[in-house]
C-alpha cells in the first residue's frame, strides 16, 4: 500500500491559466508557459491578443493536453474568471463593466455567445449576450 500523499487536482485550466499570466507579469516575466491548453483558453488568448495585451502566443501539441507558449508585454495588470459563467443579457453588459473594470476606458470582459467567444464591446456590435467567462486590464 501507498503512503498517503494529497494530490492538487487541476479544477479549471481557464482561472489557472489567467492566474499564471498575472503572475509571470508581475514577476516581470517575458514568456510564459502554460498547460494544459483548451480551446476556451485559446479563444480568450486571442481577444487578449487581439487589443495588444499579450504578444502572440504558440500552441504546442505535445499529444497530450498541450502547453502554451505566451509572450508577455508587460500590459496585463490583472485578468480573471468569473466563476459560475452568469447569463448576461445585452443591458446587464454595462452594470458588470461598472463592477468590474476599473475604467470604462480601457480593459474587457470576455463573453461566450451564440457567435463564438468575444468581448463585451464586440457582443454590443453584434446585438448579443452570452455567458461570462472572464475580464482582463
Amino acid at each position: 500500500s501507498f503512503p498517503k500523499t494529497s494530490v492538487m487536482v487541476l479544477m479549471n485550466v481557464l482561472a489557472n491559466a489567467l492566474k499564471n499570466i498575472v503572475n509571470a507579469e508581475r514577476r516581470g516575466k517575458r514568456q510564459v508557459v502554460i498547460r494544459p491548453a483548451s480551446k476556451v483558453l485559446v479563444k480568450f488568448l486571442e481577444t487578449m491578443m487581439k487589443h495588444g495585451y499579450i504578444g502572440e502566443f504558440e500552441i504546442i501539441d505535445d499529444r497530450r493536453a498541450g502547453k502554451i507558449v505566451i509572450e508577455l508585454c508587460g500590459r496585463v495588470n490583472k485578468c480573471g474568471v468569473i466563476s459560475p459563467r452568469f447569463d448576461l443579457t445585452l443591458d446587464e453588459i454595462e452594470q458588470w463593466v461598472q463592477d468590474l473594470l476599473p475604467s470604462r476606458l480601457f480593459g474587457y470582459i470576455v463573453l461566450t455567445t451564440s457567435m463564438g467567444i468575444m468581448d463585451h464591446e464586440e457582443a454590443r456590435q453584434k446585438h448579443t449576450g452570452g455567458k461570462i467567462l472572464g475580464f482582463f486590464y
